[in-house]
């Protein structure tokens, strides 16, 4: 299965390990080739630019319009929700939209860990999800 890999770029080392881990399962996972030097230490612009002017990377690098067309060409998105800023399975922003890019074009949607419940849009979420996978890479399917 063709597989974008979504998530906050704060977890682009676990999101490259997800990443060879959907390979060795056999799948085919997609994600933004900046991510692997995020998350080594080489995409040095960008992890300056992150910390400095997020919205600036995100537009210099077209990284919404990236996922946006990568998601309509895979067949699910796997997203990548971990604990950040003090919220349980924090799902961002862009990972919102994200998830919408992949209703609206009818993929199949998983979820790593189950839904944030202290975010304003849980709602939201749980509409589009098809499956919370548990941290279990095995129950894609």
């Amino acid at each position: 299965m063709k597989i974008t890999i979504c998530g906050s770029v704060k977890f682009a080392d676990k999101l490259v390990e997800i990443y060879h881990q959907l390979k060795v399962l056999g799948h085919e996972p997609m994600m933004h080739d900046e991510m692997f030097g995020i998350a080594d230490g080489t995409a040095k612009e960008i992890i300056e630019g992150l910390t400095t002017n997020h919205a600036a990377i995100k537009r210099k690098y077209g990284f919404i319009k990236w996922w946006h067309d990568c998601i309509k060409s895979g067949d699910a998105i796997l997203v990548c929700n971990f604990d950040k800023n003090g919220i349980a399975n924090y799902v961002g922003g862009n990972t919102l939209m994200e998830i919408g890019f992949a209703h609206v074009n009818d993929k199949k949607i998983f979820l790593l860990n189950p839904i944030p419940q202290e975010v304003s849009y849980t709602t939201e979420i749980e509409a589009m999800v098809d499956n919370i996978i548990e941290g279990d890479l095995n129950k894609i399917e």
